[in-house]
């Protein structure tokens, strides 16, 4: 070959290498962006080749009875506590809650244990522990091993909470002031407010008991928030959930209430006991701040229809009609509109536009100088009006779900755009087609109390939207963007949280905990192994975990969970094995504790 051939070559070899590089770049970046047929394409492969249907996980329960799998050990193995420990609440223990004052209820509150005496270990369930019934049976009935506590079923016999019948625990629906059914009280209310047609779609029960109100408002489509202390009514807020009823274990004391201004349609006490009228309105203030402009106050019990029932309650008649005298003038400082009073039910509506109402009374002084109204974490409660925002217009549920949030078109939602918010539901979507895919059994009543351990804009919870479930989204304190006003205006429940910290609820109380970024957020602010011990204590045998996460720390997490007696599986993203984000499923193996068993 001549000198002439040979550079002619070479020249020609470079323009085609180039070529090919610029061909495969932009194929690459086309695919990427989503608007070509590359993902289409991989998801075709996927659903033929159906190649992360996992073998070797399995999601169904296997110990409705009795029963325990063998498990393998891993090389680093943490260790069961010892049996005592079967319904231990980190932040709520009795023992730590006595050393704490009694006034205003602050024993009652969340203490958290020094990072020198958290347990490293990984909580029991009791002995002949079952899997829940699925729902709508378990409204009704909760396996008595599940939670082996009779006190209530003495206590509130002739109140109809709660019955004891061979192995199980039944559940008539009665509460202390609806002793022939929450059905037919909520039918007394429907009559008065709007609870059928999609305006009322979030609630607060404050001191809820066993939750019978939100377990029977979920036939009206109404989410209910409920909360109740662990106190002498031994293990309430364990039965809401053992039902499958939304729930965290909370008190009116010193500390706000960790939810966002202007949550909730509607908020409801049942003799809930707290002293209303008490500390200049604190407690009616702070529930003003959570009720969104608009919504309903329901008060029944002491002291509404105090003159028939004065003498029952051991009060004098004139103490007992000054408290309902000064709830009166809280409500209407709060510019609150009494719209009902009936025998033992009193209603009151909080104004649309209650801004002009605190200037024409002249309330300024009583108004809360604070800058951010959602900053409540371990924040003080103040006898204070919290400053109002305008009244959204928000849709009726169900099309308050997928509506773009009034938060967000008013810019009150730090950050987040209309294309975020429409972006993020697309995202979701695809995410929880790809779970479903693996896991056949989500969407079924096989998951009924689901976490999402850092849920964002809700989408998450959007996308399961179901009867047969509910989630609890979460909202790291520690996350960039407050969007839990979001989530609320949907039409869905969450709560604030810190995850370096136990979460307020009992042992072994929901089915499937999805985390997505959960330990990219937390890396070098806690301990990754406190964390999955946490996931762990709140997991039921044989729950799901879903995470997502990079691939470095998702590694990390697949160590720490081998010696948890979880089964795991890490899985590719699903825009392929090159995208650094990966999927880690995990199923907690089925076990018990014994008085043998004792760890530190």
């Amino acid at each position: 070959m001549n000198p002439g051939d040979r550079r002619t070559r070479g020249t020609m070899t470079i323009v085609i290498v180039m070529g090919l590089c610029c061909f495969f770049y932009i194929l690459g970046a086309w695919q990427k962006s989503g608007t070509g047929r590359g993902d289409f394409i991989a998801q075709m492969v996927n659903e033929k080749a159906d190649c992360t249907i996992l073998s070797n996980l399995h999601f169904e329960t296997h110990h409705s009875i009795s029963g325990a799998n063998p498990f393998i050990m891993a090389n680093k193995v943490i260790e069961p506590c010892h049996i005592r420990y079967s319904d231990y609440t980190p932040c709520q223990d009795q023992n730590l809650a006595m050393t704490f004052p009694r006034e205003n209820m602050a024993y009652r509150e969340r203490h958290c244990p020094a990072e020198n005496e958290k347990l490293h270990c990984l909580i029991p369930a009791p002995k002949g522990y079952v899997t829940p019934f699925t729902w709508p049976k378990s409204r009704d009935y909760v396996p008595y091993a599940n939670a082996p506590y009779k006190s209530l079923t003495v206590e509130k016999a002739v109140q109809n909470w709660i019955q004891f019948q061979g192995d199980v625990f039944k559940f008539p629906g009665g509460g202390t002031m609806f002793p022939n059914g929450a059905s037919a009280y909520l039918d007394k209310l429907a009559s008065i407010i709007p609870l059928a047609d999609g305006t009322i779609r979030t609630a607060l029960d404050t001191g809820c008991g066993v939750a019978s109100f939100g377990a029977y408002l979920m036939d009206r489509n109404i989410l209910t928030m409920s909360f109740a202390p662990r106190d002498s009514h031994e293990a309430q807020v364990q039965f809401a959930l053992e039902r499958g009823v939304p729930a965290v274990i909370g008190v009116l004391g010193t500390i706000k209430l960790p939810y966002p201004s202007g949550s909730f349609d509607m908020a409801h006490c049942s003799r809930c006991l707290i002293p209303w009228e008490s500390n200049g309105g604190m407690y009616m203030m702070e529930v003003d701040r959570v009720l969104r402009p608009g919504g309903y106050w329901i008060l029944s019990g002491p002291p509404i229809n105090w003159n028939k029932y004065y003498q029952t309650w051991k009060r004098s008649k004139q103490d007992a009609e000054e408290d309902q005298h000064r709830i009166e003038n809280i409500a209407k400082m709060l510019c609150w509109d009494k719209i009902h009073e009936e025998e033992d039910i009193a209603i009151w509506q909080k104004k649309t536009n209650s801004h002009s109402c605190h200037q024409m009374n002249g309330l300024a002084s009583k108004m809360c100088k604070v800058q951010y109204a959602d900053d409540v974490w371990y924040k003080k409660m103040e006898s204070c009006i919290t400053p109002p925002r305008e009244a959204a217009q928000l849709k009726k549920f169900p099309e308050r779900l997928s509506a773009i949030p009034p938060i967000i078109l008013e810019g009150h939602d730090g950050g987040v755009t209309e294309e975020d918010y429409e972006e993020d539901n697309k995202l979701w979507k695809k995410h929880v087609n790809t779970y479903k895919r693996v896991n056949k059994l989500m969407g079924s009543s096989r998951y009924r109390n689901i976490m999402d351990m850092n849920a964002g804009l809700g989408s998450f919870a959007a996308e399961l939207n179901s009867p047969s479930s509910w989630v609890m989204n979460v909202v790291p304190t520690i996350s960039e963007r407050n969007t839990l006003g979001i989530i609320y205006e949907r039409g869905l429940i969450g709560i604030y949280h810190d995850w370096c910290e136990a979460f307020s609820t009992y042992p072994r109380t929901y089915d499937l905990i999805h985390g997505s970024g959960i330990f990219s957020l937390y890396q070098n602010k806690c301990d990754m192994e406190d964390i999955l011990l946490e996931m762990d204590r709140i997991l039921r045998p044989e729950g799901a975990v879903i995470l997502r996460d990079s691939v470095d720390v998702l590694n990390k997490v697949r160590s720490t969970v081998a010696g948890m007696r979880w089964k795991s599986k890490l899985l590719d993203h699903e825009d392929g094995p090159h995208v650094p984000e990966k999927i880690l499923i995990s199923v907690k193996e089925y076990w018990v504790g014994s008085e043998e068993e004792n760890s530190s």
